[in-house]
């Protein structure tokens, strides 16, 4: 029987199928942060069991850390406590934890891949939702609860159903500085964020494998905002490219073993898919969110709907509520919104390429004197260091943001990094919910590029147009 790459992961992972109907499944990684442990460690003690497999846990803080001056330590109590609990229980247990010192620090779903701790076929879970992330790399990644946190922890397995197989295909190319973030925010958009729900999503097509890896993490990322459990991208050269000679690649007496398997990991040319859909690149223009989900984009010569030309009732509240919040007017151009801040970083768009096309944007410019702050974040001490040794920090400092510490910063309002109230922010995160950058904070999804842009105008522009006058 001619199988997906989803049904080949899970099958050589599968240890036992139970009669409700779930399936008891093998993890070969799990990641730890600060946020989603505490109670599972507890949970151990309490229980009095031991850990299954040490050697499989890489833990690492990031949502609570400071990105900048780190060295005079965490000043909020519950973000301290939270990493020091971390910290504690990966002493007690004998656990690898990156210090926030330590280069190989940084957001979990950036250390992951550029440490080879995630690798081709493996099943691999974080207390995360974006462990999406992870399956550009042709791994099955999810994001799990706290008790099956715990429960993985205590028995290396977890006990879940499986989802759906769903291919999203995408035709021809990207245009110019229109980019990976663009096309997930376009694909949501159509399908909704329920579209993916019951899934997992395979991006295929010749868009997507001339991608590089780093764009591939960004799509399957937001898969989960496009309602899917996981995303997945096959294995390929680039793959393969990407996993040499980094610190957990496999030596060069299993390399050969591995490479092997990995070569198996893509979907037969006749399997059947529950559900496809096909996209074209090229219709793809730089998107911007106005309202308080992902789903709720336009392009960037778009502008806000208008609640009075819906005749579902249900519908109409849910664009008001949405405008009201985000103080914005039915039928308002995008390129008219100003803005008060703006973030590059998260696990979305804080990697070394996502810097490289940001700075590309603004070197030789200033940004606007209607920005309060523009903060650009780098998702490890890697990505920070290969950014300095290529001079994109002084861009950065030049135009007029601030150059910081690794961490998940202002993606979620959950540390120092965070938007007051009524504040609106051009984000290259991946959320956009009420409250989700800080109290009543206004949150714009957008890439990288055109974050940058929107830091130079003080308002959204097309970057496309941009670079052509540039």
């Amino acid at each position: 029987m001619k199988k997906t790459l989803y049904d080949k992961i899970w099958n050589e992972h599968l240890v036992h199928e139970n009669k409700d109907g779930s399936s008891l499944i093998y993890i070969d990684r799990h990641l730890v942060h600060e946020v989603t442990s505490p109670q599972a460690f507890d949970g151990l003690g309490i229980k009095k069991r031991n850990i299954w497999n040490k050697n499989s846990i890489f833990a690492v803080s990031d949502h609570n850390v400071p990105t900048k001056n780190r060295a005079s330590g965490i000043d909020d109590k519950i973000s301290k406590l939270q990493v020091d609990t971390l910290i504690d229980n990966c002493k007690k247990h004998k656990l690898s934890y990156f210090d926030l010192n330590n280069i190989n620090q940084g957001i979990v779903h950036v250390i992951g891949p550029e440490l080879a701790i995630t690798q081709p076929g493996m099943t691999l879970v974080c207390g995360d939702s974006h462990t999406s992330t992870h399956g550009a790399l042709a791994s099955l990644a999810f994001g799990i609860g706290t008790s099956d946190v715990e429960h993985v922890l205590a028995t290396q397995c977890i006990n879940i159903n499986k989802e759906k197989n769903f291919k999203i295909n995408i035709t021809n190319s990207l245009s110019h500085l229109v980019s990976s973030k663009d096309l997930i925010l376009h694909i949501i958009k159509i399908i909704g964020t329920s579209g993916g729900t019951g899934y997992t999503i395979e991006f295929t097509g010749n868009c997507i494998e001339n991608m590089s890896i780093e764009s591939r993490m960004t799509m399957c990322n937001m898969s989960i905002e496009a309602g899917a459990k996981s995303g997945l991208v096959s294995f390929d050269s680039k793959t393969f490219d990407y996993m040499l000679n980094r610190k957990y690649s496999p030596s060069k007496q299993h390399l050969n073993s591995a490479i092997k398997y990995w070569e198996t990991l893509v979907s037969d040319s006749d399997a059947e898919f529950d559900k496809t859909l096909s996209f074209d690149a090229a219709d793809v223009l730089p998107q911007v969110t106005w309202g308080t989900s992902p789903e709720m984009t336009t392009d960037i010569n778009g502008k806000t709907p208008d609640p009075e030309n819906e005749n579902d009732s249900s519908k109409k509240q849910y664009i008001q509520r949405a405008l009201d919040y985000m103080g914005l007017e039915a039928n308002q151009d995008i390129q008219s919104i100003k803005l008060d801040k703006i973030f590059i970083g998260s696990c979305t768009n804080s990697r070394i390429e996502d810097l490289r096309q940001a700075a590309k944007i603004l070197e030789g410019y200033k940004i606007s004197d209607h920005i309060k702050q523009a903060i650009v974040v780098p998702g490890s001490g890697h990505v920070k260091a290969e950014a300095e040794k290529e001079g994109l920090d002084k861009i950065f400092i030049k135009s007029g943001f601030e150059w910081r510490e690794p961490g998940c910063s202002m993606c979620l309002g959950m540390n120092n990094d965070s938007l007051l109230p009524y504040e609106r922010c051009a984000s290259t995160s991946n959320r956009n919910f009420e409250g989700r950058q800080g109290d009543k904070g206004r949150t714009h999804l957008v890439s990288p590029s055109m974050a940058a842009l929107a830091a130079i105008k003080g308002h959204f522009s097309n970057v496309v147009e941009f670079i052509n006058e540039k």
